[in-house]
């Protein structure tokens, strides 16, 4: 690699519970001062192997804010990760999901997730993974406090991908790279090209690496539907961070 290229691994899941030397748990302020944090208050965690094991009962609910009710617990990098002005940087990990109790067929009643997430733009590139389908995700959203820029175009999105073609309830390789200069974003599961986006309308500045737990249901008129007993369980690798200049 060049001087200017760099490959590092974000990991050190030994290190989970002492909060903000790695990881911490993630969440949002919100404007009554008080912080909702996504965390699970039963799950249990295991680190063996350089491997995260997270398993939880979903419990936690917010009837009013869609995002803070869709994340139920998660753990988001103690520092973002800076984007190359040129060049391209890629994420990459090894993730695998089971889900018990959740509805056949329905990746978003509950499902493991990696979350690249700009906190200067409001954007989002990830991977959700469930018990028989994944999706790649792209979306520039209204997170609690972050002001979003003005492109004159649609300024929130989130558009979702889903597929099958992979090993259900088993460890597949996730990577997503992002080019600023070229304003173009790719996902890949085993190796294999599964979504492009170009053209994309803000430049990200720099990414929270982010480990979660989620569903994705919309709240309804009564508050929140997106709990009923149901379980997840997620393993992560450390995620391999490649800079290509």
């Amino acid at each position: 690699m060049s001087n200017q290229d760099q490959k590092f691994v974000l990991g050190d899941f030994h290190s989970i519970l002492n909060e903000g030397k790695v990881w911490k748990v993630g969440g949002f302020p919100l404007p009554d001062g008080t912080f909702w944090e996504y965390r699970e208050p039963e799950a249990v965690i295991i680190v063996r192997n350089d491997t995260l094991y997270v398993r939880a009962k979903l419990s936690r609910q917010n009837d009013h804010i869609q995002i803070l009710d869709n994340a139920k617990h998660m753990y988001f990098s103690n520092e973002p990760i800076q984007v190359p002005e040129s060049g391209e940087i890629s994420f990459e990990l090894q993730m695998r999901a089971r889900t018990d109790n959740t509805a056949p067929g329905d990746l978003y009643d509950g499902y493991v997730s990696l979350n690249l997430l700009d906190f200067t733009t409001g954007a989002a590139l990830d991977f959700f993974a469930g018990n028989d389908k994944y999706a790649s995700v792209y979306a520039i959203l209204p997170f609690p406090g972050v002001s979003v820029p003005d492109t004159g175009k649609t300024k929130y999105f989130c558009i979702f991908k889903e597929e099958t073609d992979f090993n259900a309830r088993e460890f597949n390789t996730y990577k997503i790279t992002y080019n600023r200069a070229l304003d173009e974003a790719v996902f890949f599961v085993n190796g294999r090209e599964v979504r492009r986006e170009t053209g994309i309308p803000v430049k990200f500045n720099e990414f929270y690496v982010c480990l979660g737990i989620m569903t994705e249901k919309d709240l309804s008129p009564q508050g929140s539907v997106s709990v009923h007993g149901q379980t997840v369980i997620a393993e992560y690798s450390p995620v391999t961070i490649e800079v290509k200049a």
